[in-house]
């Protein structure tokens, strides 16, 4: 089987997917209906482990922005097990919600979402560009500075 454009893209950045985590509490990592794939959110667990802390005190946008790349390749990783193995589904990236642990000083959180925005017009092009948020919080699950989940619309 050839590769689809995006696992080209991915071997192109130098992105070998992770076997995503399992979920920590009572959900499944995706579901799929109709024709849109649903991701749950992500963390940005790299081969470092867990990226923790929260921006505007242990980490900056720049390394948040970092932190919010991991959890689009996690994600991309769950669409792909999702997908039958099949990256080629994906029709268009929808919509990105990121989470992001940070004081109350904090307002670069558009610019810590680019680093998963990115990730995706990088790997899926002009299907890549999506609806966003970008919402602070006080804290996520295990101490993660980012949480980013997302909606697909695949064939």
């Amino acid at each position: 089987m050839s590769l689809s454009p995006a696992d080209s893209r991915l071997a192109e950045l130098g992105i070998t997917l992770p076997v995503p985590a399992a979920p920590v509490a009572n959900y499944v990592p995706f579901v799929v209906t109709g024709d849109l794939l649903f991701v749950s959110g992500q963390l940005p667990i790299g081969p470092d482990g867990l990226v923790k802390g929260k921006l505007g005190n242990d980490l900056d946008a720049e390394a948040g922005n970092a932190a919010a790349r991991l959890c689009a390749i996690n994600l991309i990783a769950q669409a792909k097990i999702a997908l039958g193995g099949d990256l080629s589904r994906v029709k268009r990236v929808v919509k990105l919600v990121a989470f992001i642990a940070c004081n109350d000083a904090f307002t670069d959180q558009p610019k810590v979402a680019n680093g998963a925005s990115d990730l995706f017009v990088a790997v899926f092009g002009d299907a890549g560009r999506h609806a966003r948020s970008a919402v602070g919080t006080n804290a996520l699950p295990l101490g993660a500075a980012v949480e980013v989940e997302a909606i697909f619309e695949i064939a």
